[in-house]
Parts: C-alpha cells; sequence; structure tokens
C-alpha cells in the first residue's frame, strides 16, 4: 500500500511523527505542496520509509487539520486519509495544487511562502513569490500593463514579419486584438519587449562560441561572441545567424543528389531558441537567455524552469501538453508562423534530430529545468564518431567538388541576371540554388522555410521561377517536388 502511495507521488515527504510543537517543520511542506504541483506528507514513516507508526493516528488527525486551518492562508485543499500498514496505524496527507497562490505559512511573527526545490521545502525567492502572487490573480506577466507609451516605439521588425507571413500589412488595429497595448496606448510587457528598441532591458541574449570542450579553453577562450537587444523577433533571427556563423555543413555526393550534414539541425536551434525567448520567466532580473556553442555541443539556457513547476528531466517529452508562460507571446509568435499554438517544439527538436542523416543515439537532445533555469542541449553531429578525417585523393575530389558547385553558382547567377526580378526574388532563388543546387529536389515547405515566406507567398514564388524555366518538377521524387534545370546565360 505505501509503495503505491510512493510511487503515485511526485513529491512526498516522510515523518515520523507529528510534531506540535513545531508545526513549521511539516507546515512549510504543505505551503510549499500548494504553491507548486502538489504533493504527499506520510506520517509514522521514517526517511528510509520504514513503518514506524503513530500512537494515536485519530487525534493526529485533528491536529493536522486543525493546524493547517489556523496557520495556512489561504486554506489549501487537502484529503487526509488513515491508513494500517503491518498492522500499524499511519496518516497521508495529499495537498492539491492550489489556484489562489501564493500560500503562506502564518505564525511566530512571520508570513512565508514556501516552494520545493529537490527533496526541500524552501522559502520563495522574490521572483517566484511574484509569480505565485501573478498566478493568484489568474494573470501573466505579458498581460500587464506597462509605464511605456505606443507612440514612442517603432515595430518594424513586427510588421515585416507579419507582412512576409501572411501577405498583408499589418493594421493599427491589430495592435490591440493582439494586446500589444491598452485603450490608454500604454504598451503591456508583451508589446514592449516587442518593440525594435526594447525597453525591457533584460531581455538580451548572449552568444559565445568557445574555444573547445567547456569555458575554459586555453589562451582563446572565445572564438567569437556577441550580446544582442532589442526586439524578441530581433533576438531570434540574430540567434539563429550566430550558430549557422559558428557551424559547418559538411555533404557528400550520392548519384542522384548532394546529401547536406550540418553540425546542428537548424530546425532543432530555432525551435530552441523560440522557446527560451518565449516561454522565460521575464520576472528574473539580472539573468539572460544565453547560447553557447563548444566544439562537441551547443545549450541553450533561459531562466525559469517549466511553467507548470515540474522538471522536464522527468517528463516524457513526446507527451508534453503545452503550459504558456506568457501566453500573449506564445500567441503572437503562432500568428507569424515561429511557432504552433498547441506547443510542439520538443517534439520537433527532437524529432529534427532522428531525421539527420549523421544522427546516432548518443546525440539525442538533453533537457534540464529547475526552479529558476531551463536547457537546452544540442549536440555535435559531425563531431567525434562521426567526424572524418578526409586525406588524399578523397580531399582532392571534395575541393574540386566544392569548386565544381561554385563555378555552376556563379553561371547561375549570371543566368538569371537577365531576367527582370526584384532583389529579394533573387535572393530568395539564389539561397535555394545554393542548399539544393541542381542535384536536390525541393518543395514549396522548403522555400516557406529557407525564404522565411508565407505559404501563399511561397507558392506564387515557384510559379514564378517556374515560368522562367530555371526549375521543372521532378514528381519522380515525390508529389509537389521540383529541381533546378541549367539555363543558357
Amino acid at each position: 500500500m505505501i509503495d503505491n502511495w510512493i510511487a503515485e507521488a511526485t513529491e512526498c515527504d516522510f515523518k515520523v511523527a507529528l510534531e506540535v510543537k513545531k508545526p513549521k517543520s511539516w507546515l512549510k511542506s504543505v505551503s510549499a505542496f500548494a504553491n507548486g504541483i502538489g504533493g504527499t506528507l506520510l506520517f509514522g514513516i521514517d526517511d528510509n520509509r520504514n513503518v514506524i507508526g503513530l500512537t494515536d493516528a485519530q487525534t493526529d488527525a485533528e491536529a493536522i487539520s486543525h493546524l493547517i486551518k489556523e496557520r495556512i492562508s489561504p486554506y489549501p485543499n487537502f484529503i487526509l486519509v488513515p491508513e494500517r500498514e503491518n498492522g500499524k496505524d499511519i496518516l497521508i496527507l495529499t495537498v492539491s495544487s492550489g489556484h489562489t497562490t501564493p500560500y503562506y505559512y502564518k505564525a511566530d511573527g512571520v508570513m512565508e511562502a514556501y516552494i520545493r526545490i529537490g527533496n526541500e521545502s524552501v522559502i520563495a525567492p522574490s521572483f517566484v513569490l511574484n509569480q505565485l502572487i501573478l498566478k493568484g490573480m489568474n494573470r501573466t506577466y505579458d498581460t500587464l500593463i506597462s509605464e511605456y507609451d505606443f507612440k514612442d516605439y517603432a515595430f518594424s521588425k513586427l510588421r515585416e514579419r507579419y507582412k512576409v507571413w501572411t501577405g498583408n500589412s499589418m493594421e493599427d488595429k491589430l495592435f490591440d486584438s493582439f494586446d500589444i497595448r491598452n485603450e490608454h496606448r500604454k504598451l503591456t510587457n508583451a508589446g514592449a519587449l516587442l518593440a525594435d528598441d526594447s525597453p525591457i532591458r533584460h531581455s538580451r541574449l548572449f552568444c559565445t562560441r568557445w574555444n573547445g570542450l567547456d569555458k575554459s579553453g586555453g589562451m582563446v577562450d572565445a572564438l567569437d561572441s556577441a550580446e544582442y537587444s532589442g526586439s524578441l523577433i530581433i533576438l531570434l533571427n540574430e540567434g539563429v545567424s550566430f550558430v549557422k556563423r559558428n557551424m559547418k555543413t559538411r555533404w557528400k555526393k550520392t548519384a542522384n543528389s548532394r546529401i547536406e550534414m550540418p553540425d546542428y539541425c537548424e530546425r532543432s536551434v530555432f525551435e530552441a531558441l523560440v522557446n527560451a525567448l518565449i516561454h522565460r520567466d521575464y520576472l528574473i532580473l539580472g539573468s539572460e537567455v544565453h547560447i553557447d556553442m563548444y566544439d562537441d555541443r551547443l545549450t541553450i539556457f533561459s531562466p525559469g524552469g517549466m511553467a507548470d513547476g515540474t522538471r522536464i528531466q522527468e517528463r516524457d517529452i513526446s507527451n508534453i501538453s503545452s503550459t504558456r508562460r506568457n501566453p500573449i507571446l506564445a500567441d503572437i509568435f503562432g500568428r507569424l508562423g515561429y511557432m504552433e499554438r498547441q506547443g510542439s517544439g520538443f517534439k520537433k527538436i527532437t524529432e529534427s534530430y532522428h531525421a539527420a542523416h549523421n544522427y546516432r543515439e548518443e546525440l539525442e537532445p538533453e533537457f534540464y529545468s529547475d526552479v529558476t533555469s531551463f536547457q537546452v542541449t544540442l549536440y555535435n553531429l559531425n563531431y567525434g564518431e562521426n567526424e572524418k578525417v578526409i586525406v588524399g585523393e578523397e580531399k582532392v575530389a571534395l575541393e574540386q567538388e566544392k569548386v565544381a558547385f561554385e563555378v555552376k553558382k556563379v553561371a547561375f547567377e549570371r543566368a538569371i541576371s537577365k531576367f527582370k526580378l526584384n532583389k529579394p526574388t533573387k535572393d530568395n532563388i539564389m539561397s535555394l540554388f545554393e542548399n539544393f543546387g541542381y542535384d536536390v529536389p525541393f518543395a514549396r515547405v522548403d522555400v516557406i522555410e529557407l525564404c522565411n515566406l508565407a505559404p501563399s507567398s511561397a507558392g506564387k514564388m515557384l510559379h514564378k521561377i517556374k515560368e522562367l524555366g530555371l526549375i521543372i518538377s521532378a514528381s519522380e521524387q515525390g508529389r509537389g517536388k521540383y529541381i533546378f534545370v541549367e539555363t543558357k546565360e
């Protein structure tokens, strides 16, 4: 019976006896459980899970109910169940996760809210207390009204992305429906985070490419570093660009195509960074989102653990329901095509890695969280066993292939220059060619992701370059597939 209770309880505490004279020793756990994901206190069992038993379970049960009512505010939901194990009486107190947080322990001239860290109940730090207050008010940080006026800030990056994704200009009324400002034209915190020159200064991104496998890289600690501030859209774009700049892409020729083998799956990096920026805890001051790249891995760190208080390393990544710490930001990023509203980011991170040509089991992405932080570790797919040293004739052959492709790239660029195309369209066509060349088929979804276009715009672009004779249908490679064809200069 006891083993079943322990197995079912994500959080549990053991007490040999009920301490009536010093009830804070266990009441602080009641506060912590109610402020977190709930938990169970077992009275009459020692820390080694041996059943000791209570001498007077009925009296203890009455004392437990009385002390919770007297010293925990507001009154939490709990269930107190007597059990008999090996002929000995015990009490099982199950405390539910509360909605009217924070739940305080109030006695001895103090009023303290507790949370669980590991197997201990500790006083909630100020930023956690603020989180609990907002939760009890059914509010989130991004919904709060800031001191900043809408008229004083530009949103060119937001407008630009909205235009690219939807094909429409962002009308002024959308700033209201997106909850970027209130009726008095004051920015919400979400709006302030999306302004080009965001006034929320701790919303920054620090990126470092370290020399080696840790932060003590010898004579040259960092090979590249950058600090970014501004709109969350700027942080996202710059962060992805930093990773791309500091990683390499190997490739190999096959009979019918060329296989790209980047150090990291770009989709996984993108999803992890979106998650870090959108779901971070902005109540934690003095801490920012970090990208740290090493020879064998990169880590993306963000302030604040899981919004529901659980630990990601104890969860099934493939089956995590979305709990949004900043629902307005999540909704806006969904409308901009940066993320899905149902919250499948973790699954996409792992699935992209599994689909990589050079993936192996030991390179599985890792997730870790505690009360104050969340971290994703992505491993370099080309490091270690998978890293091939190319020498002699093979190296020469590879270099010759690269040179040949560069020649084709220059010829292709000259060929499309004869067409009356605007610069963004030319840049997008060249980007597609650089990634797929004449050998690798691609589809509209590739155009959407690579060129950052809305589905309708991607379809129009494909139709246009097909009319120009730059691509032909490659139906034998799959439905909706295209391939570049050589043109005369």
